[in-house]
């Protein structure tokens, strides 16, 4: 196939499935004989035809029954390809469709198998189907596993049952069961197990009930666990678990550290919009950095399959009448506007039925912001919200649920929803608001003052565009007390950053207040120009809804943003605590005791063991030193994190046993994010792997937490293992 970077750059490809059925082996002309691959578990989609922006610009060239695009997930960029046959190319789609599901089928058991053998064939250098004990030594340093030549000599030993002196399939399946022996489960299992062979239905619910502090039906829920993780029809009639079921459910949904019970939809959708958190993006077209990055339509599909409802769309003149978007008074490319309205169209409700916004940051003349509402109007359809819900003035924002599968215009408006209703304003074809947009607002962080003043004077604004936007209009903000008298509920504030923490810290009260009323948007200060990112949180506690994040950089932010979000079934939206949403109460994030239902809480983490451990460091040879830092996120006396020691040398199966605690105050606030590192005592300390959930979604007793890379895609097997506590503060 055509591998396409670009109008110029189209270069031969060979593609090939490997015998696994589950990786693509491909090499170039250009590089020899040397080729590379990917597993069919990195990729996230498969479009078929015109649909990325490097397929469209040839599409006069290729027809669109050639193209196909995979998606690769977290951030790596797309692979575009054209195939020599329109049968060619559907074979290629039909077929990675086929292997992405029968991948997404697989039980755990089969995807660890399947995890060994592909190991397997990384270390079977000569491709003979059997390892001798060199190659196994040189496994277990790729396994991050730094062992005592005699103790892995005694294993292979043991494991080769055909004394042939190396290890096929089983026996190597059979070395690798006793590489992975968990003592640390084994010694749970026989504590609960009355004869420790089993758990009889008794034992299991004793240890459901007292350890695991299940609150359900306890019979019930034990007899559903055997069910589907016991392997053996034998201890099944008994309604028995062995050890491997008991090790099979605990790594399992059920016996991981998320509650699976808040995986979907479980919170009130039918509240107004500015009582939720709503995951927002900030310059979504942007790929890379705010100078010079590329800007492309495929930001706003990432992000819309992230689960982000709120993007954002900077508008400018383009030539030939066509508006474009781009960051303005930058080197980053440009993009039309009508392409990103598309993208927007096509992807809003993939992933979530619940209203998206699109943040206008509008430079346009009148003459182009015409045009931006045609598009607006002709692509987006009956998605977007034109008018009220109903046609009487209402008296606050209406309900995610309300708004299913619309879009909705935050922008300037000429006048407001009472005006739109009594006709005032109608026969004006262009109003002036002032000019206070995001160039403006950095200001605050003192870059470009003076053009700055001279943009602070009126914009003139079309009632074609100013028409499109009903329930998010974008105003000024003058004062919390100048709000609390003259702000509508359907008026929206803008805040950089560091204007944010201004507020908060002076008025933290305030600014909960004014949130349980209105919608609040916090994007990062000017002074980002790598697309760095500031720490959600703060922001989530004086109750900001829309705190807009480069959904482009990894790290903390986005970390924490992920993790906030992965709970109520990835919708976008969740509901903040009721002290933020009721105006009686006075919930200030810095006195967070002040509150009426105040109600601390102790959290102990026992931090026992990691379970493969991905490597980090290449250099042949070289093997992980981990260790588990635990940090909580949340109001500020909250804010702490705590750290194990370091094992040397294990990134396999590392043991450390360490007690982590911390004094909680606003539990609902909080989130939770475990981080492991490769500790360095030269240097920094390397990244190896995190995940982050809210405090309310954590589940108690023995739990497993699946690691995520920085990008926050799964690693699989790897994983911590932890003891879980939460208790109220005497």
């Amino acid at each position: 196939m055509r591998k396409i970077k670009s109008r110029t750059w189209k270069k031969q490809r060979y593609f090939k499935l490997q015998d696994d059925c589950m990786t693509i082996w491909y090499k170039s002309k250009k590089a020899g004989n040397a080729h590379s691959t990917f597993s069919v578990s990195d990729v996230e989609a498969v479009r078929e035809g015109h649909q990325s922006e490097v397929l469209l610009s040839i599409a006069d060239e290729f027809p669109a029954d050639r193209c196909l695009t995979l998606v690769f997930r977290g951030r790596r960029g797309n692979l575009d390809l054209v195939a020599e046959s329109a049968e060619e190319a559907q074979s290629w789609i039909k077929g990675m469709r086929k292997l992405m599901e029968n991948l997404e089928n697989m039980g755990e058991r089969e995807k660890l198998d399947q995890w060994i053998s592909d190991w397997f064939k990384k270390a079977d250098k000569n491709n003979d189907g059997r390892m001798n004990f060199k190659e196994v030594q040189d496994l277990l340093k790729m396994m991050n596993v730094d062992m005592n030549e005699h103790h892995a000599h005694r294993l292979f030993t043991m494991a080769d049952k055909s004394q042939s002196g190396t290890l096929e399939d089983d026996e190597f399946l059979l070395f690798y069961k006793m590489l992975t022996q968990r003592e640390d489960v084994l010694r749970v299992f026989q504590e609960f197990s009355a004869d420790g062979q089993k758990f009889s239905l008794s034992d299991l619910q004793d240890f459901l009930r007292e350890e695991q502090l299940e609150g359900r039906d306890i019979q019930q829920y034990a007899k559903q666990l055997i069910e589907l993780y016991e392997p053996s029809d034998t201890a099944k009639l008994l309604n028995a678990m062995t050890f491997d079921g008991f090790l099979m459910y605990l790594g399992s949904a059920e016996g991981s550290i998320f509650n699976p019970q808040r995986r979907g939809i479980f919170q009130d959708m039918s509240q107004p919009l500015c009582h939720y958190f709503i995951s927002s993006s900030h310059n979504t077209y942007l790929m890379e950095d705010q100078l010079r990055g590329q800007s492309s339509v495929e930001g706003y599909i990432r992000a819309l399959n992230r689960g982000c409802r709120c993007v954002e769309v900077d508008c400018w003149d383009g030539a030939s009448g066509e508006p474009i978007v781009y960051h303005g008074h930058t080197f980053t490319s440009k993009i039309l506007f009508k392409d990103v309205v598309t993208a927007v169209g096509n992807y809003a409700f993939k992933v979530s039925e619940y209203p998206v916004i699109l943040s206008i940051e509008n430079h346009c003349s009148v003459e182009q912001q015409r045009v931006m509402a045609q598009h607006l109007n002709h692509i987006l359809g009956d998605k977007l919200l034109k008018s009220m819900l109903d046609s009487k003035v209402p008296i606050r924002l209406p309900s995610p649920e309300d708004l299913k599968g619309k879009i909705l215009l935050k922008a300037k408006k000429i006048g407001g929803l009472e005006e739109s209703l009594t006709g005032v304003a109608e026969d004006s074809l262009t109003g002036e608001v002032s000019d206070e947009d995001e160039m403006a607002e950095i200001d605050e962080d003192n870059i470009h003052r003076e053009s700055i003043r001279r943009r602070k004077s009126k914009q003139h604004l079309s009632k074609e565009l100013s028409d499109c936007v009903v329930y998010c209009k974008s105003v000024h903000f003058r004062s919390f007390k100048h709000s609390h008298i003259h702000s509508k509920f359907y008026e929206v504030a803008s805040f950089t950053e560091s204007k944010a923490r201004k507020h908060l810290r002076e008025s933290g009260a305030e600014f909960v207040h004014h949130n349980s009323r209105q919608l609040t948007r916090v994007y990062p200060t000017g002074f980002r120009t790598d697309s760095s990112n500031f720490s959600p949180q703060e922001m989530w506690n004086a109750g900001c809804q829309i705190v807009a994040l480069n959904f482009q950089t990894a790290g903390e932010g986005m970390d924490l943003n992920d993790g906030l979000f992965s709970q109520n079934g990835g919708c976008g939206y969740v509901l903040k605590p009721s002290f933020m949403r009721e105006k009686q109460e006075r919930f200030d994030p810095e006195i967070p005791q002040k509150r009426n239902d105040y109600h601390p809480v102790i959290l102990t983490i026992q931090v026992i063991s990691g379970q493969q451990l991905p490597k980090v460091n290449i250099k042949e040879g070289s093997i992980v030193d981990p260790l588990v830092k635990v940090e909580i996120h949340g109001v500020p006396m909250d804010q702490a994190k705590q750290e194990t020691r370091y094992i040397e040398n294990n990134g396999f199966n590392p043991v450390w046993y360490d007690t982590l605690r911390f004094t909680i105050h606003t539990p609902e606030l909080t989130m939770v994010r475990f981080v492991v590192e490769d500790y360095d005592k030269t240097s920094k300390n390397d990244f190896v792997g995190q995940y982050t959930l809210p405090l309310s979604c954590m589940q108690q007793g023995y739990r497993h937490i699946h690691l995520l890379s920085r990008d926050g895609t799964n690693i699989p097997p790897s994983s911590l293992f932890v003891h879980v506590r939460i208790t109220d503060l005497e």
